[in-house]
């Protein structure tokens, strides 16, 4: 039986020899690839020109020059979120830990705070109510009233007292300052019905319908509501030209012990 011929053609098409290209075809190849590189190390080039140190310094500075130290506001769990966190607050939400607790922008927060407060000091302290329902808010409210002679309404906001002309204990104020949204929704309403301008501290679970200027922080732990009637009495005192020492100690127990979070 006659043996059959071997021939040199690849038996399958993988094993086939590539395809010589043109001289005008390997140009246009190496203009790419020369353009591809002239790329590369110019991004190299804006990495070198960075400055470091000076981005690492600008940070540090940001962080200095906050109304409390950073550390203090970690220590009063002013950045603590909840599980919640609502499109109305999202942009003040830097991430979550483990457990799912949002965790604000700080940074953000302290930012946020100072506006708020450059407003709040505007009124006078008899055109000014405090609402707070939360108890881990009231003995900080206290304080608050008592140093700066804003009305405030713990336990039970009488509603309507800003509405009804017909109530006894009607009376007429020009901005209505709230713990939060939710539990303070009686006050919130009376102030939008008398178009009353409302600064509410909001945490990440509130939304923010009607509410006129917002202080975003935790508003749910003595610590933190501390903090925030703290900041605000501080900045009251300070811009009204009112004589009086606003000690943190006085508005949060156990100040001293308190360390922030690793």
């Amino acid at each position: 039986m006659a043996k059959a011929k071997k021939t040199d053609a690849p038996e399958t098409p993988t094993e086939q020899a590539p395809a010589t290209l043109t001289p005008a075809e390997k140009k246009a190849k190496l203009a790419t690839l020369l353009a591809k590189a002239k790329k590369l190390e110019s991004a190299v080039e804006d990495v070198k020109n960075v400055d470091l140190k000076k981005k690492v310094k600008d940070e540090e500075e940001v962080a200095e020059n906050t109304l409390v130290p950073m550390d203090d506001y970690l220590k009063a769990s002013i950045h603590l979120g909840t599980r919640v966190i609502t499109p109305d607050m999202r942009e003040f939400v830097y991430r979550r830990r483990a457990d799912g607790l949002a965790v604000f922008n700080t940074a953000l927060l302290d930012q946020k705070i100072r506006e708020a407060l450059a407003y709040f000091t505007q009124f006078k302290a008899e055109d000014i109510i405090f609402v707070c329902k939360r108890e881990a808010g009231w003995k900080a409210a206290q304080k608050f009233a008592e140093i700066t002679g804003i009305r405030i309404f713990t336990k039970k906001y009488p509603a309507g007292i800003l509405t009804n002309t017909n109530l006894e204990n009607f009376f007429e104020t020009k901005l209505v300052v709230i713990a939060d949204p939710w539990l303070d929704k009686n006050a919130l309403e009376d102030a939008r019905r008398v178009h009353v301008p409302v600064l509410s501290i909001c945490d990440t679970n509130n939304f923010t319908q009607g509410i006129t200027t917002i202080l975003p922080g935790n508003n749910k732990s003595a610590k933190s509501l501390g903090m925030m009637l703290y900041l605000m009495a501080k900045q009251y005192c300070e811009t009204n030209k009112i004589k009086t020492e606003v000690k943190i100690q006085d508005f949060i127990e156990n100040w001293e012990s308190l360390t922030p979070p690793k």
